[in-house]
């Protein structure tokens, strides 16, 4: 009988893992999934089989966790991934972004185990760059703007290193914005969306409030950002990093006039100046070829589809609570 893939997903309760284990879930029907959590968690997709509450910054609990799953593949979702959270306490986010992923590279060399490893690093590495510099790519030079994507860079180059060192395959993901259902309305796209949800249900007044919306942003729908991430793993080559990107940048005001348009009432538009960054980019966009190259990843999703279920997904959490 043919063994069962096991695959370990960190951060599975999280808006990016959930998605990840509904489309292993799918393509993958018969791998054991184990998801981690730092917490109990009813977010975690019904795909992952295996919940496991550990806090990956306690090498034991990683070491342990490894050693009784010797998983095949590991996708290292689990990060502190908030830019202005990590303006107000830079070391949580070092500490949890770097620490975490040593423990678990450190427990498979510790334990000779060699699974097809892929962190997540960010496009947020890249800072900010001349318009001529646009669409970026894999050797466009690093320069970060935050604690955040210093702690992107850290785990990326950590990735590598360790490649190179211990020839583990390792393979670096660079995931430039995504967006889609079910993400923390921290961020800019269901932020907006629950603001015009609850003003629909006039729990509040037809005002939505922002921060900058010039800045430009190249904006993927989650979906085809964890199927990018699977084929990377059954695909990528090791040592190699991959920008997952549409090359598209849309401003800011754009992505709030395409929410407003799928609304009938009219909302009033206010700059709220807690919402604005300390350092703003005014234009990422990726460059993605080097991963339709090697795997034949596509983007599937428009941008006004998402945005759509977006809304559609504020809406409900809505009426839930």
């Amino acid at each position: 009988m043919a063994r069962v893939l096991r695959v370990l997903i960190t951060g599975a309760g999280g808006f990016v893992g959930h998605h990840l284990s509904a489309h292993l879930g799918r393509v993958q029907p018969k791998a054991r999934l184990i998801g981690t959590t730092l917490v109990p968690s009813d977010t975690v997709h019904e795909a992952v089989t295996d919940q496991r509450c550990i806090d990956l910054k306690d090498y034991s609990q990683v070491r342990s966790l490894l050693t009784e799953c010797r998983p095949d593949a590991i996708y290292h979702l689990a990060a502190q991934a908030f830019v202005p959270r990590s303006f107000e306490d830079p070391w949580e986010t070092l500490e949890n972004n770097i620490r975490a992923q040593l423990n678990i590279i450190a427990a498979c060399l510790e334990r000779e185990m060699r699974p097809r490893i892929l962190i997540v690093s960010s496009a947020e590495i890249y800072g900010a760059v001349e318009p001529k510099q646009l669409p970026m790519n894999e050797d466009t030079a690093i320069r970060p703007t935050n604690p955040y994507s210093v702690s992107k860079v850290a785990q990326d180059m950590l990735g590598l290193q360790y490649y190179l060192s211990h020839d583990l395959p390792i393979m670096r993901a660079r995931p430039f914005n995504h967006i889609g259902p079910g993400q923390n309305d921290r961020f800019v796209a269901p932020a907006f969306a629950k603001q015009i949800a609850a003003v629909e249900e006039g729990q509040s007044d037809a005002v939505i409030y922002v921060g900058n919306l010039e800045a430009k942003r190249d904006f993927t729908d989650v979906r085809d950002i964890v199927r990018a991430y699977h084929m990377i793993v059954e695909g990528g080559r090791p040592g190699e990093a991959y920008n997952i990107a549409s090359g598209v940048a849309h401003s800011i005001r754009h992505l709030l006039d395409t929410l407003l348009g799928l609304t009938e009432i009219d909302i009033e538009v206010r700059v709220d100046a807690s919402r604005l960054r300390p350092v703003d980019v005014p234009e990422i966009r990726g460059d993605s070829n080097k991963l339709r190259r090697d795997t034949g990843w596509q983007p599937e999703l428009t941008f006004e589809a998402t945005l759509r279920d977006v809304l559609v997904d504020c809406r409900q959490r809505l009426h839930k609570r």
